[in-house]
């Protein structure tokens, strides 16, 4: 929802010129059509591209300042407890019921860090303190909303879109890539954030609260960070109707919409249950889904079963090589920064459905990563004794072992320590072809960090650190996903399971073990079962996915060959050009299956191509 632009300058620097910074906002239009405006004074301007949600007068429109006049704020997002807080805080002298405002007068009330730590939402927010000259930059506390910024001689710049930076004035001229994020992007097809593939050009971190002073000072806070082990082991029943009303209530707040709403429903367990829970506050609910030509992959037939019982108005939107092709330029174009998970493809093709009709839809994100939803987790805890022995020694046995037909798994033999096996899980290029393509580049030190596995736990706090991992690694590139491909198509959509209250409580329970092993989403399967009779629920996960492998050796191999053998290559200046061809080579002939990783190389010269880079 909506497209944010921030310029603050030091001391006697020069802001951008209207026209310039006009042109720049206009990159988000499509993020918010509604309504652009920019505001400002002599050393800060604000510019906002409205998608109207809440009441869609123009009293919900932005740049707004607080009553006081201190602050001005842009503010990217919904805020789902905006009535409550306006309840708790008396803000009873409000012209509009739209959240900003509400967020603008609790400014006044409480201060901008007590007002932080009290949102319950989507967000990104850039917040101007004209009385203390100070810019402040914040983030929902599990990345839902993207917000960049970028640090130049001049002043900060801040953004809903990465190549707002990159093309600003204060930058463009001066792109240095940083090897050690470019190396995180080709193993995961996404910038982790704090970085971004560019030196001095960064994203707000999940939680974070920043503030940049008048002389550049830069103060970091991390307001929320979900981490630890859980605690929580009550009776099942009891457990599995508490958690049916946290998230029935946290789903009746987000359906409040004076805009058409509806909801995505796959044939899994997560978007399911936000579906069953919404249609009891919603009974016309609308409902869609994508059908791709392969079995392999399809769910559409177990989400018709969904809709049918529930009796909801069901969309089905076909996904094949043809449908794919006429819309693959478009759904690059959309992509303002490299990004290389193919599955936005079908997640354009049904937000771009969905937008027909609809301007704001519910999806079932964050379930897998808040209930321990992924077999690699289990898989991980399964084999992490081998780490304990020696590399040395680990190899010859585990070699021994297959060959004598004890253990099938070459995991141990592959990776020297838990982290890298742990990292292999995320990682679409092999770590080994990685350092190949990239020797002597270490990762990035956050990401590092991330994937750093603590000494001596148990079983059960190694599985919620892995849930931890899940949700500021794997999930953050979920949600760049939607939120990327839903604004191309200037569609909002919310995630109910991401909500404070439902990952408060997740983040409390203890997984439940059966012979040795944990019962991974258990929780969930068993809630939903309390609204659609067993026969529909299904087990065996697929994920939402194409059939990319044959599509790569296919309609695809002609506009591949294109961009990376006949195109400049970007980045040459830090990239083994010539290796990274040899790769891509490689999976055509036959001597590697990572089209995953080929989809990146594609996904990484599109971008470029796009953005004017070569």
């Amino acid at each position: 929802m909506c497209g944010l632009l921030g310029e603050f300058v030091y001391g006697k620097a020069c802001l951008t010129a209207f026209e310039t910074f006009d042109a720049l906002l206009a990159l988000s239009k499509q993020r918010g059509p509604d309504s652009n405006a920019i505001m400002g004074g002599s050393y800060y301007q604000l510019g906002f591209n409205r998608l109207a949600v809440l009441d869609l007068s123009a009293k919900g429109n932005q740049p707004q300042y607080s009553p006081s006049q201190r602050y001005c704020v842009v503010f990217n997002g919904e805020l789902y407890n905006y009535k409550r807080l306006a309840s708790e805080h008396g803000l009873h002298n409000l012209s509009s019921h739209c959240d900003t405002e509400v967020l603008v007068h609790l400014l006044d009330v409480l201060g901008i860090e007590a007002t932080m730590r009290s949102l319950d939402g989507m967000f990104a927010i850039a917040i101007v303190d004209t009385v203390n000259r100070t810019l402040y930059l914040s983030r929902d506390f599990a990345g839902i909303k993207p917000l960049f910024y970028g640090f130049g001689k001049q002043g900060v710049v801040a953004a809903s879109q990465f190549d707002q930076i990159f093309k600003h004035g204060f930058f463009k001229s001066d792109l240095r890539l940083r090897p050690s994020v470019v190396k995180g992007y080709f193993g995961l097809g996404y910038m982790q954030a704090p970085d971004t593939i560019y030196e001095n050009i960064f994203q707000v971190r999940p939680g974070e609260l920043l503030s940049v002073s008048a002389t550049g000072d830069v103060t970091s806070t991390l307001l929320t960070q979900f981490e630890g082990v859980g605690t929580t082991t009550i009776p099942e029943a009891a457990e599995v109707s508490e958690f049916d009303r946290v998230l029935s209530n946290v789903v009746s707040e987000q359906l409040v919409s004076d805009v058409p709403l509806a909801a995505f429903l796959s044939g899994g367990i997560d978007s399911p249950l936000v579906c069953a829970l919404a249609k009891k506050h919603k009974p016309d609910l609308n409902t869609f889904t994508v059908a791709v030509a392969s079995e392999q992959h399809d769910e559409s037939e177990a989400a018709n079963d969904y809709a049918a019982f529930l009796g909801t108005e069901h969309t089905t939107a076909p996904m094949d090589a043809s449908v794919m092709l006429g819309h693959l330029d478009a759904h690059f174009q959309s992509l303002t920064e490299p990004f290389g998970d193919y599955s936005s493809l079908p997640t354009y093709m049904i937000t771009k459905l969905a937008k027909g009709e609809h301007t704001v839809m519910l999806s079932g994100d964050g379930g897998d990563e808040l209930f321990f939803g992924y077999p690699r987790m289990q898989d991980v805890i399964r084999k992490r004794g081998w780490f304990s022995i020696p590399f040395m020694i680990r190899k010859p046995l585990v070699r021994l072992g297959i060959k004598l037909k004890l253990w099938h798994s070459w995991s141990p033999y592959l990776y020297r320590s838990l982290d890298a096996f742990v990292m292999s899980k995320h990682c679409h290029i092999s770590l080994k072809r990685l350092e190949a393509l990239m020797p002597n580049t270490p990762f990035a030190e956050a990401l590092e960090r991330l994937y750093k596995v603590p000494n001596g736990m148990s079983d059960g706090a190694l599985l919620h650190w892995l849930r931890y991992n899940e949700f500021y690694g794997h999930m953050q590139r979920v949600l760049v996903k939607v939120d990327r491909m839903s604004m191309a198509n200037s569609l909002e959509v919310r995630v109910p399971f991401l909500a404070k209250d439902s990952i408060a409580y997740a983040w409390g329970l203890v997984p439940e073990q059966r012979h040795g092993r944990f019962n991974l989403k258990g929780l969930l399967k068993t809630v939903l079962s309390l609204h659609y009779p067993k026969r529909l629920i299904q087990t065996e996960k697929k994920g939402f996915s194409v059939p990319m492998y044959d599509w790569l050796h296919d309609v695809l191999k002609p506009d591949v060959m294109r961009v990376v053998f006949e195109h400049a290559f970007y980045g040459a200046a830090v990239l083994d050009v010539a290796a990274f061809r040899q790769y891509v080579r490689d999976f055509f002939d036959g001597k590697h299956k990572e089209f995953w990783g080929v989809w990146h190389v594609y996904a990484w010269q599109k971008w470029a191509i796009s953005s004017g880079l070569v």
